[in-house]
């Protein structure tokens, strides 16, 4: 096992990464809410990776071992907050919904410099008020532990295209369709059906990141049609997928930490 670096302070600040670029698996003694004004973040853990476009943040609790990879150019924004200060009381990864204002909060607070004047003050105590506010998202892939499960969950990784249904899928993971169904439920906490939408849909904000278009992606990701991916997507994000794109390059990185600096 590679040794997890360990930073006990969670950093404050705003840090550019190139289409493809990770941050090797680490942890802080603080919170941390990162946050992609531009491209697609993913947050991987031992428990899943949770990934959010620009109209998501996701929440990392102190102490959790995580590691970040970013699709598409990144503009990523880190706001640590001391341990005792955890406004919504989380002590998993969570993905937030970010409104306009909180946005523009996360913007600001993560500009230099980071001191502690009482206009800063300020802004860090609306921010966290909009904080208790935020609906938490479920924009997560959990990882499986049962061999068959993660067998049939790595097959639709490599192909979220696949159309077998659930009895098809198990056959090969020599398991029946039930005993496949209960497990999503009772691993993942999803059913089937949901989890192969939130797969298609981590997928489909990758390949939107890299700008691939909107018909290729419905394609590849295994829907029947682009306007069925299309309202799949609007009921997931809040917007269509030609938003998403005109959204991700609305905060391109700019004086920004170079690539690769830690976290």
């Amino acid at each position: 096992m590679p040794e997890i670096r360990h930073t006990p302070e969670a950093p404050t600040r705003t840090q550019a990464m190139a289409p493809g670029e990770s941050i090797a698996a680490h942890r802080h003694d603080d919170h941390q809410i990162v946050y992609a004004g531009s491209g697609v973040l993913a947050v991987t853990t031992d428990a899943g990776t949770w990934f959010a476009p620009g109209t998501r943040a996701i929440w990392v609790p102190a102490g959790c071992v995580h590691a970040h990879r970013a699709h598409g150019h990144l503009a990523l924004h880190l706001l640590g907050l001391p341990a005792d200060t955890n406004p919504l009381g989380l002590d998993a990864p969570t993905v937030l919904a970010v409104s306009p204002l909180l946005r523009e909060l996360i913007l600001a607070c993560t500009r230099g410099p980071h001191d502690d004047t009482p206009e800063r003050l300020r802004l860090r105590a609306v921010l966290l008020d909009q904080l208790r506010a935020s609906p938490q998202q479920a924009v997560q892939l959990p990882a499986p532990t049962d061999p068959r499960l993660a067998a049939v969950c790595d097959l639709l990784r490599r192909d979220p295209a696949d159309p077998r249904g659930l009895a098809a899928l198990a056959a090969t993971a020599g398991a029946g369709e039930r005993t496949l169904s209960r497990l999503f439920r009772r691993e993942l906490g999803m059913t089937f059906p949901q989890w192969r939408t939130q797969l298609r849909l981590y997928h489909a904000l990758r390949m939107l990141a890299d700008n691939v278009p909107v018909t290729t992606v419905a394609h590849r990701c295994g829907w029947s049609s682009t306007s069925a991916f299309i309202d799949v997507f609007r009921r997931a994000f809040g917007y269509t997928p030609g938003a998403h794109n005109r959204r991700s390059r609305q905060d391109e990185p700019t004086g920004a930490k170079g690539v690769g600096e830690p976290l």
